[in-house]
């Protein structure tokens, strides 16, 4: 299976949308971009793991530094709380958890 960065940040900006649906036209450039790169992220991740350049320790690490960047742009921007913006995080990690775990064949997310 390969992951397609437009079909999971479309996933995440779902989710987002729906998790933060207050703040949603103040928040929608930051979330799509930080969606956009999550997505770049994991599809970064799923290709250096299938050519043996990451090791899944590595790849969550890489993955849980770019996760923590969107959370600081979210909440640099939104004046949403910390609460709010992880539940949005988490909620968008987990509508992709089955594909991109399968993907990779090891537990990421």
């Amino acid at each position: 299976m390969s992951l397609d960065a437009s079909q999971l940040a479309a996933s995440m900006l779902q989710v987002f949308k729906a998790e933060l649906t207050d703040k949603w036209p103040d928040i929608k450039e930051y979330a799509t971009a930080e969606a956009t790169k999550l997505a770049e992220n994991l599809v970064m991740i799923e290709r250096m793991q299938l050519t043996g350049e990451i090791t899944p320790e590595q790849a969550r690490l890489h993955h849980q530094i770019q996760r923590n960047a969107s959370r600081t742009v979210l909440l640099a921007v939104t004046g949403l709380s910390r609460v709010a913006i992880e539940q949005a995080i988490n909620a968008a990690m987990d509508s992709l958890r089955q594909s991109v775990n399968t993907a990779l064949n090891f537990t990421l997310l």
